[in-house]
């Protein structure tokens, strides 16, 4: 069982349903409202947990009602939360999520997620000792992404960096990356490259950049230099929110495994998800996931 070291966001979504989108000014009835437990840190935490991955999660919430039951959400969900803290007089991080048809609006405002700082995570420093692989994403603050980074290194365990929401990165985060796991817009960004120039970067990066491409599954280049693809699995899908999230955490949960049976793990984890409503609601256990890939045959 991996011990897995998440750190991350922590935010509560939440989600109107309407006809039409309002006008500025115009009041509308909604149709419905439902309140998700979300954050790309906190979605991966719960992901890699259900799959038997031994969790502990670094994270903010603020001193509020979402705050708690945040943080006893993960807690029910088996994670350490011993690292994640309480910013007082901060609200904890949500998304305003419209959802009108097919179409979603979403405002995302951080709340005590930008108060994760390099302090927090000095302090939990043992943590990262006592981790076999860190995962992080780009939700909270880059300096605090960084000394996670820093942390990892200094205790000889991999450092896996979501590279989402996009932006670039600098050569010293990425020499400090052991595997970069973007979507293709997300690899054009990080790496200041045109989005058509995916193939080239895989190849320039062996064994370094895990590239999701939703249906068409991951894109990965070995050891030897020759590009694989992990294929996806097909499902009838519902809804695709959290997907990403739960194939970062499949993947550190099945770290141990190496990265192209890490990946098929992943890439099942994320198909099974999309088929139930929310970004937490469809992540699989682990009896669920080897029940699937049995019934796929094993394979893709």
């Amino acid at each position: 069982m991996n011990k897995v070291l998440v750190v991350g966001s922590i935010n509560m979504d939440l989600v109107a349903q309407v006809g039409q989108y309002p006008r500025l000014g115009e009041t509308l009835l909604g149709q419905s409202f439902a309140t998700y437990h979300g954050g790309k840190g906190a979605n991966q935490a719960v992901a890699a947990a259900r799959l038997g991955a031994q969790v502990t999660m670094i994270g903010r919430v603020g001193d509020d009602a979402f705050g708690r039951e945040l943080t006893s959400a993960l807690k029910n969900e088996g994670i350490n939360t011993d690292w994640i803290k309480v910013s007082p007089a901060t609200a904890s991080g949500i998304a305003m999520i419209t959802l009108a048809g097919s179409d979603n609006a979403i405002i995302v405002v951080p709340g005590a997620n930008a108060c994760l700082s390099p302090a927090d995570i000095e302090a939990a420093e043992s943590s990262f000792a006592d981790a076999d692989v860190v995962i992080a994403q780009l939700e909270t603050p880059l300096a605090t992404i960084r000394k996670a980074a820093e942390l990892a290194q200094r205790h000889h365990k991999p450092f896996i960096l979501n590279p989402a929401p996009a932006m670039r990165l600098d050569d010293a985060l990425l020499d400090q990356v052991a595997l970069l796991t973007p979507n293709e817009f997300e690899l054009g960004m990080a790496l200041g490259l045109p989005e058509s120039e995916w193939r080239q970067a895989l190849q320039q990066s062996p064994g370094k950049i895990l590239m999701t491409a939703g249906s068409d599954g991951a894109w990965y280049c070995d050891a030897a230099g020759v590009l694989q693809q992990q294929r996806s699995f097909k499902v009838t899908a519902l809804d695709t929110t959290g997907a990403g999230d739960t194939f970062n955490g499949a993947l550190v949960a099945f770290w141990d495994l190496g990265l192209p049976e890490a990946s098929r793990m992943a890439c099942a984890a994320a198909a099974l998800s999309v088929t139930k409503a929310g970004a937490q609601g469809g992540m699989p256990s682990k009896a669920q996931l080897l029940d699937f890939l049995a019934a796929q045959g094993g394979a893709a």
